[in-house]
């Protein structure tokens, strides 16, 4: 299948050429009886010619792609900064929550003091007790005391 990102099988943008699969032989069809070796190696040729340019442009799409979901992300993203020092609550993950914890569990837990950036969008958080994970920007919001 076509991928969307490419817009190309993988099998074509790897080998140059599309699959015949199975059926197609077992079952004769038009793609199949009209093939005769000379047709296929010149086919094959013409093929590898075009392998490298169909790779750019598939490079091209993908990269096109990536700031189209980038420009989306950013659009429905609310980035927050905090400073060294400032009391954030982390988001409870299903993974993370005690077992046996319903649906009236807290979703946030915390607080957590922010120790340093990390990076971008990313804190190093701070327990009471010293321990320090590092969490996204996404899943962390302010605490007030």
């Amino acid at each position: 299948m076509a991928k969307t990102s490419t817009g190309k099988t993988p099998f074509l943008l790897v080998f140059g050429t599309e699959a015949l699969i199975l059926v197609e032989i077992g079952e004769p069809s038009t793609r199949f009886t009209q093939a005769t070796q000379e047709s296929n190696d010149e086919e094959m040729r013409v093929n590898l010619d075009l392998l490298e340019a169909r790779r750019e442009a598939t490079l091209i799409r993908m990269e096109a792609q990536k700031q189209v979901i980038e420009r989306y992300y950013n659009r429905k993203a609310r980035l927050r900064f905090f400073k060294i020092g400032d009391f954030v609550l982390k988001k409870v993950f299903q993974s993370t929550k005690t077992t046996n914890a319903g649906k009236l569990s807290p979703t946030w837990e915390g607080p957590y003091r922010v120790r340093d950036v990390a990076g971008k969008g990313a804190y190093e958080l701070e327990t009471m007790d010293g321990k320090v994970p590092h969490w996204n920007v996404v899943h962390l919001k302010r605490y007030y005391f």
